[in-house]
């Protein structure tokens, strides 16, 4: 087991989900509550592969919050960090079409109450930080906690990963405002985790390559673009690979994209030494690959954390 930690900042949320509906929200009847989240389903991923995973963020003092504090337990996240609010917790609802793609909306509620807790910078020192929040961008007390929490794993000797987690709907309007937000967390990152979609949008180029290109310029020293069943493109400044993925029948994509950072993290966390894979491209590609396996599981399960696999179900897969 890494002694390593990954730490995951951001939000922790119920995904109310209308399977089997299609993929129109207004014509779903019928919802299942599942817990959900990018950061907490990246610390869940990481737990079940066998790591040591802590979750930072805020959930509300009602039911919903006392669900997913006991989901994360049972997941074998360390939960000490973990905030409560008196505002009503995060909510998503979630309608899949036929091919596993999703299509969601938001009623934000205590994500955003996240407080700065200047402690946890000693915490952090020699650890893993991830920020791979879809919220934590749009204001509030999370967002500033957010910065600060970065400023902190630039202080110590972190390795820093980053997943900017866009979302449509949550920044249809302004996505001039986002591309700027995320430009801190890109520039000082080690790892960057992006879609096909953000990839193109944060470096304004027309295709993965060029986007890379530019994204190093701005900053990422290691970078992957999931592509869905066409894999998964890395880019090195040294070296750039496509990384086939696994060929499954996706039921749910929902989580894929932090299964594969949760298993990308966890490998990371259990090398001696962070600066391995900055030297060494061909360790990366061998990681991603891992990666797109879990990420693939994943998909042939209906939610995030609960078709998260652990360390034996990818060994038999």
């Amino acid at each position: 087991m890494p002694t390593t930690n990954v730490f995951c900042v951001g939000e922790l949320l119920i995904d109310f989900v209308g399977e089997n509906q299609g993929s129109d929200l207004s014509k779903a009847v019928q919802f299942t509550k599942k817990a959900g989240g990018a950061p907490a389903n990246v610390a869940c991923a990481v737990s079940k592969l066998g790591g040591k995973s802590i979750y930072i963020g805020c959930v509300g003092n009602d039911p919903f919050g006392d669900f997913l504090i006991d989901i994360l337990k049972d997941n074998n996240v360390d939960v000490s960090l973990t905030q409560r609010s008196d505002t009503f917790t995060t909510l998503a609802f979630v309608s899949i079409a036929d091919d596993g793609e999703r299509d969601f909306v938001f009623s934000r509620g205590a994500d955003k109450e996240l407080t700065y807790d200047s402690s946890i910078k000693k915490a952090m020192k020699g650890n893993v930080v991830h920020f791979g929040s879809a919220t934590a961008l749009l204001g509030g007390s999370l967002e500033e906690s957010y910065s600060h929490f970065l400023f902190d794993a630039l202080c110590c000797d972190v390795f820093v990963s980053f997943d900017p987690n866009y979302r449509y709907h949550l920044w249809k309007d302004d996505e001039e405002t986002f591309v700027k937000k995320c430009m801190p967390y890109i520039e000082k990152s080690h790892l960057c985790k992006f879609s096909e979609e953000e990839a193109l949008l944060l470096s304004g180029e027309d295709s993965i390559e060029k986007a890379c290109v530019t994204l190093h310029k701005i900053g990422a020293k290691l970078i992957t673009i999931t592509l869905g069943k066409k894999g998964t493109y890395v880019s090195t400044e040294k070296k750039q690979a496509t990384i086939p993925s696994i060929i499954v029948e996706p039921v749910d994509t929902t989580g894929a994209g932090d299964a594969f950072i949760g298993s990308l993290l966890y490998q990371i966390s259990a090398l001696n030494n962070f600066k391995r894979i900055f030297n060494e491209p061909e360790l990366l590609f061998k990681m991603v690959e891992q990666a797109n396996k879990v990420g693939a599981i994943t998909t042939t399960k209906f939610g995030a954390i609960a078709a998260l696999p652990t360390s034996e179900e990818l060994t038999n897969f």
